[in-house]
């Protein structure tokens, strides 16, 4: 028995060795990734320290633009299916936050804070340095939970917000996605900050699509690509173990301003629940559901949930 043991154990040793070196994945620098994921109208914009990766479309003399702030691990990228339908009538700006896209991580000897308040402040500085007085905010996933942490602290500085699939709550998931699941534990999460498996990319972007028939290789290629820039992987694994759920939910109640909550009806990431709770603590907000839409509506199927968006924003 021992040395059935011992053989299975040997061949589990060798399938580790084979295995590792087929799914190491080496940190890519910002230039390799410039070509093909910030083609113009990308820009580079330096705020706080860090060069922020930005798109700044439509006619500059709008004078409340739209402003949107993608969810944890993912890029302006995920907007351009509602940027799109929006840039010819509406100026609309959208950047990577810190830890994400190509903008990267916090620089050496800035605190590596990628909570929510911290990124509301700094979405504020890029505010500033855009010379934005005001704007319509629309965040996704974690961006939503920074856009109504910026609007209860700067409440001037936002006319309209708009949450799509928000995170904040104390609310279960249903679902974790695995790649999510994988880097939340100590040694796994370590481990891939040098291994990182395409499929296990996919599957979890597969998790957040009601049909994961939606989703496109593409759009694998762009998270697996865009995760690979120097830095990205510590930062989603610091920003996974920063995350307090729950701990603001109180600045909610301030909110005095007009308030869209759009949720995808499928969503098991942050479940539909969560919209009507947030409807619950927002005065005067109003909530819709998505129908037959997962976590990230806004990719899945662009055109539909726009939709629920331009019917909200005022006329132009």
């Amino acid at each position: 028995m021992l040395s059935v043991l011992l053989r299975a154990f040997g061949i589990l040793l060798m399938l580790t060795a084979v295995a590792l070196p087929l799914a190491r994945a080496p940190d890519r620098s910002p230039e390799s990734l410039v070509a093909r994921w910030a083609p113009r109208p990308s820009e580079l914009v330096e705020v706080g320290g860090l060069m922020v990766h930005l798109r700044d479309e439509g006619p500059r003399n709008d004078p409340t633009p739209l402003l949107f702030i993608h969810g944890l691990g993912s890029s302006l990228h995920t907007w351009e299916g509602w940027a799109s339908g929006l840039r010819e009538r509406r100026r609309v700006i959208r950047f990577d936050l810190p830890g994400a896209g190509l903008t990267g991580p916090f620089a050496e000897g800035q605190p590596a804070d990628y909570r929510s308040e911290a990124l509301a402040r700094f979405t504020l500085q890029l505010m500033d340095r855009l010379q934005l007085k005001q704007v319509m905010l629309v965040g996704h996933s974690l961006g939503g939970e920074v856009a109504w942490q910026l609007a209860s602290r700067s409440p001037e500085r936002v006319s309209r917000l708009v949450l799509l699939d928000a995170t904040g709550l104390a609310i279960e998931p249903l679902e974790v996605p695995p790649g999510l699941r994988l880097a939340s534990v100590p040694v796994l999460g370590w481990l891939g900050q040098s291994l990182l498996p395409r499929g296990v990319v996919a599957a979890t972007l597969e998790a957040v699509y009601a049909d994961p028939r939606r989703l496109t290789p593409e759009v694998v290629d762009r998270h697996f690509e865009l995760l690979l820039r120097e830095g990205n992987r510590q930062a989603l694994r610091l920003a996974l173990q920063q995350q307090q759920p729950g701990r603001d939910v109180e600045r909610l109640n301030s909110l005095r301003l007009p308030t869209l909550l759009l949720w995808g009806e499928k969503d098991r990431v942050v479940p539909p629940a969560a919209g009507a709770e947030f409807a619950r603590r927002i005065p005067g907000a109003r909530f819709q559901v998505l129908a037959g839409l997962g976590h990230a509506p806004q990719e899945e199927l662009p055109a539909r949930s726009l939709g629920a968006l331009q019917a909200f924003l005022p006329p132009r």
